[in-house]
């Protein structure tokens, strides 16, 4: 039996193709999350190593804590724009944004973010050096570790392109 489709049949169709281009795919398939993940939980987990050989001492909050090398902000976002750039080309929308979203966090973490840290840091000492009946000299400290030095920003920006660059190598395997 022959089935005949109407104008309405083929604009319903089309229309609903256009408002759901793809078809819904598990989110551990989809790129630019998995990689962004990755390369967050990369840099936090380097976090440990850097701290240690800096400081010389284990320090587990690092796992969950801003600032310090490398940026795990820059390496997620990078990772994004990196993976959108690979799987669906420069040219789209998607990494127009995706590459500004990157460059406003990583100027974000390496200038406003550092520079409140550094002010908490001197912050702090004023306060330590004021007099015990003064009233502010109970206040909890500001917390210091905020921002990133450029150093931090770009090893962070390079293992999250690292990461979405493997991540789509390994996948295409």
């Amino acid at each position: 039996m022959d089935e005949v489709l109407t104008a309405a049949d083929v604009s319903a169709a089309s229309a609903s193709a256009a408002a759901d281009p793809s078809p819904s795919l598990p989110l551990s398939t989809n790129l630019p999350f998995v990689s962004a993940l990755l390369a967050c939980f990369i840099a936090q987990f380097l976090k440990l190593f850097t701290n240690w050989y800096k400081e010389k001492r284990w320090d587990s909050r690092r796992l969950f804590g801003s600032g310090g090398m490398p940026s795990s902000h820059s390496a997620t976002v990078v990772a994004v724009a990196v993976a959108i750039g690979l799987q669906e080309g420069t040219g789209g929308s998607s990494f127009a944004l995706a590459t500004t979203l990157a460059s406003v966090v990583m100027y974000d973490a390496s200038g406003i973010r550092l520079h409140a840290g550094r002010q908490a840091e001197l912050l702090n000492q004023l306060v330590c050096e004021l007099p015990p009946e003064h009233p502010l000299s109970n206040v909890r400290p500001l917390r210091e570790l905020l921002g990133h030095t450029p150093l931090q920003v770009c090893a962070g920006a390079i293992l999250g392109g690292l990461v979405s660059y493997l991540m789509r190598n390994s996948s295409s395997m």
